[in-house]
């Protein structure tokens, strides 16, 4: 529909100012993620005309669809560094994407702008979880390529409000997510989704505080001195049905390791440095622990095959170097040792 300057696509309304259109806010469509939002378009004159642009496509060679020089099929073919824009409960919020498929030795290249096309048709399409985000455009990706197997990867934050122990203040951090999708094109219902969280939390060690036991006879109920360090542990469960919600990733992470927080006043700063010290930590007891809350929460529910991967990283205070620790084994293998 086209009526003094208004254009009507996809039950959207538009209207002409300038070299632009703006989206007019309908009465019907009110809600807090309908805000008004614009689609900018290049007024000037093109260049080549539209029936030149068809006919060369009609008559031209597929370039992407032409023979290799050397017919290697390439294991992943894509675009990475892509800033997706995923509309969550929290409202739109930025993603970082890489979005790949395999390519079959027959064939020179991927068809680039298709994998642009599916981000473009889900920016409007609301998503309970971000991994159903990453099951809808991997799908998308795998129908309109010439590989077997596409894989979407996401990366970025979410916002997580905590309240601190003492004060009750509500500090607003970052919780850092990943989740990834792959499906092939031979079982396009069994998609394998990973979700992964990750926290920062502090650690102290236990080495020198039993130690300084020796040195510090006269101690009373103070638990003895010890290097401290800001530590980060990534949780992923990877498997074929529903991935769990980053909730409950972050529920066997809080019953595992001592969170931080940016907000804190100094008798929350007091709690944490002493639960820290009372229950102190490698960064392989933090991945042992994490790993046995896992167990404990989803052994029951989810199926024994289901992937786990815990990492670990411990930004040394007294050394120069990091410290690193990595788990990646199976549900049912935690679960047989509980």
């Amino acid at each position: 529909m086209k009526r003094e300057g208004l254009v009507k696509t996809e039950n959207r309304l538009f209207t002409r100012k300038g070299h632009k259109y703006e989206f007019i806010k309908r009465a019907d469509n009110l809600g807090e993620n309908n805000l008004p939002r614009e689609i900018r378009i290049d007024g000037q004159p093109a260049l080549i005309d539209r029936q030149t642009h068809a006919r060369v496509l009609a008559a031209g060679t597929d370039v992407p669809e032409q023979a290799p020089s050397f017919a290697i099929p390439l294991d992943a073919v894509g675009i990475a560094g892509k800033t997706v824009w995923v509309l969550l409960p929290e409202g739109r919020l930025p993603f970082t994407a890489a979005i790949t498929v395999d390519l079959p030795g027959r064939t020179r290249g991927i068809h680039m702008s298709r994998l642009e096309q599916a981000v473009a048709e889900l920016h409007e399409r609301p998503f309970a979880r971000l991994s159903h985000y990453a099951r809808a455009l991997v799908e998308k990706v795998v129908e309109r390529q010439r590989g077997s197997t596409a894989r979407v990867s996401l990366t970025g934050k979410r916002p997580l409000l905590r309240q601190s122990k003492i004060s009750r203040q509500v500090s607003v951090d970052p919780l850092l997510v990943r989740v990834e999708a792959v499906i092939s094109r031979d079982d396009p219902a069994g998609i394998t989704v990973s979700n992964g969280i990750g926290v920062c939390h502090i650690t102290s060690c236990p080495c020198t505080q039993v130690y300084n036991l020796d040195v510090f006879t006269e101690r009373g109920k103070c638990p003895m001195p010890t290097h401290s360090q800001r530590s980060q542990t990534w949780l992923h469960l990877r498997g074929a049905g529903e991935a769990p919600a980053y909730q409950e990733l972050l529920a066997c992470l809080e019953n595992s390791l001592h969170l931080t927080q940016d907000l804190l006043k100094r008798p929350d700063e007091a709690e944490i440095v002493l639960k820290s010290h009372l229950h102190p930590q490698f960064a392989e007891d933090a991945v042992r622990e994490t790993a046995r809350s896992v167990g404990r929460m989803f052994g029951p529910v989810l199926p024994g095959d289901t992937g786990v991967i815990i990492e670990s990283l411990s930004l040394e205070s007294i050394h120069i170097h990091d410290v690193c620790c990595r788990l990646e084994t199976s549900l049912g293998a935690i679960s047989s040792l509980l």
